[in-house]
């Protein structure tokens, strides 16, 4: 090879260098561009008898400066961050939702039962009972207004599937068609298309902060990708695609299908881990459904604990008391893929036992299998009616084939239904329907309780303002005393007689035997004598009487909830005390993660990144190559000429 050779090899390394630093320079603000760099060899050497000769330099390759390891790493810390960022800035709606503390449950909580202590202090007072309703129609009003808020949320959840699916979609076709570009191109896997790959990067990266994906190269130079456990995504130049469309196991959330040909494959929600996709799954299953859950069971337990008591009392006209509040049913959902006919009936038959979880029943063929969703706790049964943390479950029609299964949603539902039955204040029921009275003459120191109701449907209550039978007590001696039927007190009929009667503790006169269970309960106490007489009737023009009142008033703080361990203020606190740590959970793990990002971005940064300063330098560097190797070609020609010179 000549001089004139070696010299135009080094201006083209030099053109080289000059064309990958201008290129460098250009896209050094570009996010996923690795800085490239040419890579010349020596050209083989000429053997001569004098030795080896150099033959100048020759461009090899332009190379990407890459990491895979830095790449992954940064990909794998923006997914979660991505994840963190959509389950944060959906918790945070629920949290300032329901801790508002001035439009938050607990103020309608407390205004409520602020009401019906007036009722209870002024029983007979018209704008006292009015004053009740329309908080009691407040409070629901709240129940609902944050149902809806969080109805509002899971549609806005399956609108968001919609979206990450096409998305997801997009993305996996621009990957197939980059990855067919790099197959037809890349004929030398040593010459790989740097851009082409960056773009390639690029797109995996928007991919991964959507859904966490693997990757798996091809000797071809494509990629193949995958998501979940182990569904392709992309295989070569072939995407697939992922559509969401409502769950067959529930219609109101959204789930997403593997797309493959005519079949639709469900993919299940906790093999969707990280990005966007990850975090709207997770935030509906661990805080969204829970949220409403719970809200609805602290309606439910209020609405049936409030009615149960409102029942035992006596209204203005004298009757009994109605259902204060509509009580809101259990839901079941039947999966849509179900091939038998059962028709499945819920009954929430002990509020205090309602955990606020959805249940999964399954039909193996011979049995029922029960999942509680909220924590994964299975049981088995051969047979329905079964009884489940205080949800009847029932076969109400049908049968059931192998494989069919249903979600028992006990308290889904309950702040949107629940609602207020009574539009009149002479229908609060303030008073208690017995009453209990001494004879003015009686001679001992034994005093009658006021009297508990604790059962209206008994028959004692079956006639309308009349107490059957009213009874008289009459004590025999300090020691025993005689039960009347006193409907003719001019000739008490005897219902049972020689009763012990002991002054130093409360003496419950019913029942002292099962026939004698009248649905209310009234004691004695205290010395009595021969002959004096104490009476238990109905409460006839009671309207004064605050008794029940007082009962329903003293619910507030009353345990009905959790089996007895908390009360509705407690249990909302808990939600509220739930939501709030989730949410400050994620908040911190987000900033975090976030740190985390920016610092292995800078690691991968300041390996593939583009440095200007140095950049710089290298135009330098190739400029002065450039004209050092014009330099030989002038020297070159120079001596050519001086050769010409000599003929």
């Amino acid at each position: 090879m000549s001089i004139f050779q070696i010299g135009v090899s080094g201006l083209n390394a030099a053109q080289a260098g000059l064309l990958v630093t201008s290129h460098n320079i250009t896209n050094a603000s570009r996010d996923g561009f690795h800085r490239q760099e040419a890579i010349t060899t020596t050209q083989t050497p000429l053997q001569t008898g004098s030795g080896f000769f150099g033959q100048g330099v020759m461009v090899d390759t332009v190379r990407r400066a890459y990491s895979q390891f830095l790449d992954n790493a940064l990909l794998q810390a923006e997914t979660q961050a991505s994840y963190l960022e959509t389950y944060g800035a959906r918790i945070r709606q629920i949290d300032d939702m329901l801790a508002d503390p001035s439009a938050g449950l607990s103020p309608s909580l407390q205004a409520f039962f602020s009401g019906v202590q007036d009722v209870a202090s002024n029983p007979s007072s018209v704008p006292s009972r009015q004053q009740m309703l329309s908080l009691a129609s407040g409070l629901v009003a709240r129940f609902q207004s944050f149902d809806a808020r969080l109805t509002e949320m899971r549609t806005g959840v399956n609108r968001q599937l919609t979206q990450v699916a096409a998305e997801i979609n997009t993305l996996a076709g621009e990957i197939a068609n980059v990855n067919d570009q790099i197959v037809r191109l890349q004929a030398d896997p040593n010459k790989p298309p740097n851009d082409l790959l960056d773009q390639r990067d690029a797109l995996l990266s928007e991919l991964n902060k959507l859904v966490r994906v693997s990757t798996v190269g091809l000797s071809d130079g494509s990629v193949n990708v995958f998501i979940g456990n182990g569904q392709s995504l992309v295989l070569g130049i072939r995407p697939f695609e992922l559509a969401a469309a409502p769950s067959s196991e529930n219609p109101q959330d959204y789930a997403l299908f593997y797309v493959s040909g005519s079949d639709r494959i469900p993919l299940h929600s906790n093999s969707l881990q990280g990005g966007a996709l990850g975090g709207v799954f997770d935030f509906r299953s661990q805080s969204l459904t829970p949220a409403q859950n719970q809200l609805g069971l602290v309606a439910i337990v209020l609405a049936q604990t409030f009615n149960d008591q409102h029942q035992l009392g006596m209204d203005l006209e004298g009757v009994l008391g109605e259902a204060f509040f509509e009580v809101p049913r259990a839901n079941v959902v039947p999966n849509r893929a179900n091939t038998g006919d059962a028709v499945l009936d819920a009954t929430n038959v002990d509020v205090g036992a309602l955990t606020g979880s959805d249940y999964r029943l399954q039909f193996d063929g011979a049995g029922w299998n029960v999942t509680r969703l909220s924590d994964g706790a299975k049981s088995s049964y051969a047979s329905l009616p079964q009884t489940i943390d205080g949800v009847q479950i029932a076969l109400d029609s049908g049968s059931a084939d192998a494989g069919d299964s249903f979600v028992i949603q006990p308290t889904r539902n309950g702040a949107r239904d629940i609602a207020t039955l009574l539009s009149d204040t002479a229908k609060i029921a303030a008073a208690a329907p017995v009453r209990t009275a001494a004879d003015i003459d009686n001679t001992g120191k034994a005093t009658v309780s006021a009297g508990v109701v604790v059962d209206t449907g008994n028959a004692a209550f079956a006639n309308a303002g009349a107490l059957t039978p009213p009874i008289l007590i009459r004590f025999s001696s300090a020691t025993q005393f005689d039960i009347y039927d006193n409907s003719n007190p001019a000739s008490p009929t005897l219902i049972e007689g020689g009763i012990t009667y002991t002054p130093s503790i409360a003496n419950e006169v019913f029942p002292t035997a099962a026939s004698l269970d009248y649905g209310y309960r009234v004691s004695l106490t205290g010395a009595a004598a021969a002959g004096d007489e104490f009476t238990v009737a109905y409460n006839t023009s009671g309207v004064t009487d605050n008794r029940n009142a007082l009962l329903l008033a003293s619910l507030q703080t009353a345990n009905t909830v959790a089996n007895g361990t908390a009360n509705y203020q407690s249990a909302y606190t808990q939600l509220v005390s739930q939501v709030g740590n989730r949410a400050r959970q994620i908040d911190v793990q987000g900033k975090a993660q976030e740190a985390l990002v920016t610092q292995t971005r800078e690691a991968q940064q300041s390996l593939s990144g583009v440095n200007l300063d140095e950049e710089a330098a290298n135009l330098i560097r190739f400029q002065q190559a450039y004209q050092a190797s014009g330099k030989i070609l002038q020297i070159a020609n120079s001596l050519f000429a001086s050769i010409l010179e000599l003929q």
